[in-house]
């Protein structure tokens, strides 16, 4: 039997940043996100967001790429939202996602920067943090790889 533990910190967003996450709506998608990686093998650790992103710390597991992960949570959870009127209009997550494996260290920093979203949105938007977020972790502008340091 295979023993596998790979924290993700992932971020994906709403189509066109449109702010369709309003904190109740927010909660929704959190706890079905839970459930349905549950009932996938995925194991959510901590999940937050604000009003056009998701912020997930999550386990793949042992089967599961962390692309194939994402491609689950994000298509059948666009899937019920949609299925289920949640939005008053359509919806759908945007094409691009971030994700950065943590070490098991640094866990409980990225578990309360999840948590705390809406104050941290209160001092950056999300732009700037996508931004923050690709400077920090050194990925090139076609977000394929992190460059090489020198």
């Amino acid at each position: 039997m295979a023993f596998v533990k790979i924290y993700i910190n992932s971020v994906w967003e709403t189509k066109s940043r449109f702010p369709f996450l309003t904190p109740e709506i927010l909660h929704q998608v959190k706890e079905h996100l839970k459930q349905n990686a549950k009932k996938k093998n995925i194991f959510i650790d901590t999940i937050g967001g604000h009003n056009d992103h998701i912020h997930c710390l999550f386990c793949p597991g042992v089967e599961l790429s962390v692309s194939k992960a994402l491609q689950l949570m994000k298509g059948e959870s666009s899937f019920w939202i949609n299925q289920n009127k949640i939005t008053t209009s359509k919806f759908e997550w945007g094409d691009e996602y971030y994700a950065v494996s943590v070490d098991s260290g640094n866990l409980d920093r990225v578990r309360q920067y999840i948590k705390n979203q809406a104050e941290h949105h209160k001092k950056i938007s999300y732009a700037e943090e996508v931004e923050a977020f690709l400077k920090e972790y050194n990925f090139n502008l076609k977000g394929s790889s992190p460059e090489k340091s020198e």
